[in-house]
């Protein structure tokens, strides 16, 4: 297991600025989730500033939205975490204008750890683009809360 250091995650905060998500952060995705199914989803359409090569939406910015949804389908299971290992297959370039269709959901649950699958299709003809698993970390009470000691 992982020894992780001690963290103080406040998971009440205001998700306003988180870069996928984030309805307020200037240069975020912007994401909106819903619950589908046993799992959630969300679509987005990426631009220009989302390229890596010219017209070519950058791997990176596809590997961030299948671990936010990821994140968001433990997050609508009830359970808040972070991610540990992710693993994602490329199946074909995403170009910049192609509207997406991103599913998550988890697939196993143990008391400490979540693992979850997600996959980002064309939402014209539904091809698969990308697709991603993961490992997520549960966080409990006791790593939410700050150390006090003096």
């Amino acid at each position: 297991m992982i020894n992780w250091p001690k963290l103080s995650i406040d998971i009440d905060k205001d998700f306003d600025m988180c870069f996928a998500c984030g309805q307020r952060n200037p240069i975020g995705l912007k994401l909106k989730f819903t619950q589908k199914d046993k799992g959630v989803r969300t679509e987005f359409t990426p631009g220009e500033p989302h390229q890596g090569w010219s017209g070519v939406v950058h791997g990176g910015i596809i590997g961030c939205i299948l671990d936010e949804a990821m994140s968001y389908a433990a997050l609508f299971a009830g359970v808040s975490s972070l991610t540990a290992k992710m693993q994602t297959r490329f199946r074909r370039p995403v170009r910049v204008g192609e509207h997406l269709v991103i599913t998550a959901r988890v697939t196993k649950h143990t008391r400490r750890l979540l693992e979850t699958e997600a996959e980002m299709h064309l939402k014209d003809d539904g091809t698969l683009v990308a697709d991603s698993t993961a490992t997520l970390f549960t966080i409990s009470q006791e790593e939410e809360e700050p150390s006090h000691s003096r």
